[in-house]
Protein backbone atom coordinates (compact mmCIF):
# COMPACT_ATOMS: atom_id res chain seq x y z
CA UNK A 1 0.00 0.00 0.00
CA UNK A 2 1.46 3.35 -0.87
CA UNK A 3 1.59 6.29 1.20
CA UNK A 4 -1.32 8.05 -0.97
CA UNK A 5 -3.86 5.27 -0.11
CA UNK A 6 -2.71 5.58 3.36
CA UNK A 7 -3.61 9.22 3.66
CA UNK A 8 -6.95 8.17 1.95
CA UNK A 9 -7.99 5.66 4.15
CA UNK A 10 -7.35 8.39 7.44
CA UNK A 11 -8.98 11.02 5.51
CA UNK A 12 -11.83 8.47 4.85
CA UNK A 13 -11.88 7.32 8.83
CA UNK A 14 -11.80 11.30 10.32
CA UNK A 15 -14.37 12.29 7.92
CA UNK A 16 -16.39 9.43 9.05
CA UNK A 17 -15.92 10.14 13.06
CA UNK A 18 -16.67 13.84 12.88
CA UNK A 19 -19.77 12.64 11.04
CA UNK A 20 -20.82 10.13 13.57
CA UNK A 21 -19.91 13.14 16.26
CA UNK A 22 -21.73 15.80 14.54
CA UNK A 23 -24.79 13.06 13.69
CA UNK A 24 -24.96 12.23 17.60
CA UNK A 25 -24.72 16.34 19.22
CA UNK A 26 -27.29 17.29 16.49
CA UNK A 27 -30.09 16.11 18.92
CA UNK A 28 -28.85 18.35 21.56
CA UNK A 29 -29.05 21.15 20.08
CA UNK A 30 -31.46 23.66 21.81
CA UNK A 31 -34.72 24.00 19.53
CA UNK A 32 -34.33 28.30 18.97
CA UNK A 33 -31.25 26.99 17.65
CA UNK A 34 -32.35 24.48 15.47
CA UNK A 35 -35.11 27.01 14.12
CA UNK A 36 -32.60 29.33 13.23
CA UNK A 37 -30.63 26.93 11.35
CA UNK A 38 -33.35 25.63 9.63
CA UNK A 39 -34.19 28.89 8.24
CA UNK A 40 -30.95 29.98 7.63
CA UNK A 41 -30.60 26.89 5.46
CA UNK A 42 -33.56 27.75 3.39
CA UNK A 43 -32.61 31.38 2.98
CA UNK A 44 -28.83 29.47 1.96
CA UNK A 45 -30.66 26.89 -0.41
CA UNK A 46 -33.01 30.15 -1.99
CA UNK A 47 -29.55 31.88 -2.81
CA UNK A 48 -27.49 29.13 -3.97
CA UNK A 49 -26.59 29.98 -8.04
CA UNK A 50 -28.66 27.25 -10.10
CA UNK A 51 -26.12 24.66 -11.32
CA UNK A 52 -26.57 21.06 -12.44
CA UNK A 53 -26.94 18.88 -10.02
CA UNK A 54 -23.76 16.79 -9.57
CA UNK A 55 -24.64 13.20 -8.51
CA UNK A 56 -22.65 10.17 -7.43
CA UNK A 57 -23.32 7.19 -10.01
CA UNK A 58 -24.80 5.44 -7.25
CA UNK A 59 -27.39 8.34 -7.17
CA UNK A 60 -27.60 8.76 -10.25
CA UNK A 61 -28.68 5.04 -11.50
CA UNK A 62 -31.61 5.71 -8.59
CA UNK A 63 -33.62 8.31 -10.63
CA UNK A 64 -34.03 11.64 -11.35
CA UNK A 65 -33.29 13.80 -8.83
CA UNK A 66 -36.28 15.30 -6.51
CA UNK A 67 -34.43 19.01 -6.79
CA UNK A 68 -33.98 18.88 -10.45
CA UNK A 69 -37.82 17.95 -11.19
CA UNK A 70 -38.48 20.84 -8.70
CA UNK A 71 -36.61 23.24 -10.61
CA UNK A 72 -37.58 22.58 -13.97
CA UNK A 73 -41.46 22.55 -12.94
CA UNK A 74 -40.56 26.19 -11.38
CA UNK A 75 -39.04 27.20 -14.33
CA UNK A 76 -40.76 26.33 -17.76
CA UNK A 77 -41.14 30.00 -18.51
CA UNK A 78 -37.29 31.18 -18.29
CA UNK A 79 -36.80 28.16 -20.64
CA UNK A 80 -39.28 29.39 -23.47
CA UNK A 81 -37.58 33.33 -22.98
CA UNK A 82 -34.33 31.99 -23.38
CA UNK A 83 -35.31 29.37 -26.45
CA UNK A 84 -37.16 33.01 -28.01
CA UNK A 85 -34.43 35.25 -27.30
CA UNK A 86 -31.59 33.08 -29.36
CA UNK A 87 -34.64 32.56 -32.36
CA UNK A 88 -35.48 36.71 -32.54
CA UNK A 89 -31.16 36.60 -32.60
CA UNK A 90 -31.05 34.48 -35.11
CA UNK A 91 -33.65 36.08 -36.86
CA UNK A 92 -32.45 39.50 -36.80
CA UNK A 93 -28.91 38.40 -38.09
CA UNK A 94 -30.69 36.42 -41.25
CA UNK A 95 -32.05 40.02 -41.51
CA UNK A 96 -28.86 41.83 -41.20
CA UNK A 97 -27.06 39.89 -43.79
CA UNK A 98 -29.73 40.25 -46.12
CA UNK A 99 -30.06 43.84 -46.14
CA UNK A 100 -26.32 43.42 -46.80
CA UNK A 101 -26.95 41.83 -49.58
CA UNK A 102 -29.29 44.22 -50.82
CA UNK A 103 -27.41 47.23 -50.40
CA UNK A 104 -24.04 46.12 -51.95
CA UNK A 105 -26.31 44.70 -54.47
CA UNK A 106 -27.87 48.33 -55.26
CA UNK A 107 -24.66 49.73 -55.16
CA UNK A 108 -23.28 47.41 -57.96
CA UNK A 109 -26.18 48.47 -60.48
CA UNK A 110 -25.46 52.44 -59.65
CA UNK A 111 -21.65 51.52 -60.42
CA UNK A 112 -22.62 49.69 -63.96
CA UNK A 113 -25.07 52.33 -64.49
CA UNK A 114 -22.33 55.42 -64.15
CA UNK A 115 -20.36 53.41 -66.58
CA UNK A 116 -22.67 53.13 -68.88
CA UNK A 117 -23.93 56.50 -68.75
CA UNK A 118 -20.05 57.33 -69.56
CA UNK A 119 -19.80 55.22 -72.35
CA UNK A 120 -23.34 56.50 -74.27
CA UNK A 121 -21.97 60.24 -73.31
CA UNK A 122 -18.21 59.68 -74.68
CA UNK A 123 -17.52 60.50 -78.19
CA UNK A 124 -16.51 57.20 -78.84
CA UNK A 125 -18.58 54.61 -80.32
CA UNK A 126 -19.64 51.20 -77.99
CA UNK A 127 -18.15 49.09 -80.47
CA UNK A 128 -14.74 50.34 -79.82
CA UNK A 129 -15.29 49.39 -76.28
CA UNK A 130 -16.21 45.75 -77.49
CA UNK A 131 -12.34 46.29 -79.42
CA UNK A 132 -9.27 44.36 -77.60
CA UNK A 133 -6.74 46.71 -79.20
CA UNK A 134 -8.69 49.37 -78.14
CA UNK A 135 -7.89 48.13 -74.03
CA UNK A 136 -4.53 47.62 -75.02
CA UNK A 137 -4.44 51.10 -75.74
CA UNK A 138 -6.39 52.37 -73.31
CA UNK A 139 -3.69 50.26 -70.85
CA UNK A 140 -0.30 51.78 -72.14
CA UNK A 141 -1.51 55.11 -72.37
CA UNK A 142 -2.07 57.47 -75.57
Amino acid sequence: MNSRNASEIEQRRLARQITAMLDASAHQVPADIADRLAAARRVALSRRRVEAPQTSPRLAAAGPSLHGDARRAMRPLGDWVRRLGLVWTLVALAGGLAGIYQWQQQQRIEELADVDAAMLLDELPPAAYADEGFHVFLKHGE
